[in-house]
């Protein structure tokens, strides 16, 4: 699953970011309001956890770009005020949750987990993709009725090909959301993890899901492509 943060506090949204990777969560930051809006608005997430004091453009602003946009996404707001008119009037902007600062790391991450739960059924909690199963609450993979065990980083790799299923993504665009950033000088990364993966999802099985789609990238699919 993959988590925004916009923050501009640097230690704060840093903390934020390795303890959120460390939980197996792929995480993209944004230092200011204007860069958080544009994130939020052109990438897919799972859930946003969004600061109201910014620069360039309030969180406030964010809040109502991104929910013209996208009604679905779960949205954290952080704040250091703690009135309750300032959490009506966020709530009622379409925040799904408040949290003041300073708060501790463990609520932090209880409260994200409660959204991913709550959020509607378009966000996909069970992936089924032919005899693969992928359950994104517990990052579990079964196959076939058996479990398999994958890094954090497989993980990662499996779940957006299943949720850009059937759609040919490019090695760049891979590296973006599984990696957070560029790896130039390590494009073969990609081949290396698809590789680990062919190795527990398909070896074994007469039908092969990930496929290479040559000079473009990789796909997973259960039909032809």
């Amino acid at each position: 699953m993959r988590i925004l943060i916009v923050e501009d506090e640097e230690k704060l949204a840093g903390i934020i970011a390795r303890s959120l990777k460390a939980e197996g969560f792929a995480v993209d930051t944004a230092e200011d309001g204007a860069r958080g809006l544009e994130l939020a608005t052109t990438f897919a997430y799972d859930a946003i956890v969004l600061d109201i004091m910014l620069p360039k453009l309030s969180g406030t602003a964010v809040l109502d770009g991104i929910r013209k946009k996208n009604r679905q996404v779960p949205i954290l707001m952080l704040t250091a005020k703690d009135t309750m008119a300032d959490k009506v009037k966020h709530m009622d902007a379409g925040a799904d949750d408040y949290l003041t600062k300073p708060f501790a790391y463990s609520e932090l991450l209880v409260r994200i987990r409660a959204l991913l739960r709550r959020a509607p059924v378009q966000s996909v909690d069970i992936i089924k993709i032919a005899d693969l199963e992928i359950d994104r609450l517990a990052h579990q993979v079964k196959r076939a009725g058996r479990r398999i065990d994958l890094s954090a980083k497989e993980y990662a790799l499996l779940e957006y090909l299943a949720l850009n299923n059937g759609r040919v993504l490019s090695r760049a665009m891979i590296l973006e959301h599984v990696w957070d950033e560029s790896f130039e000088a390590l494009t073969n990364i990609v081949d290396v993890y698809i590789r680990q993966l062919r190795a527990k999802i398909d070896e074994g099985h007469q039908q092969k899901l990930i496929k290479t789609v040559r000079s473009v990238g990789y796909v997973l699919s259960a039909g032809d492509v």
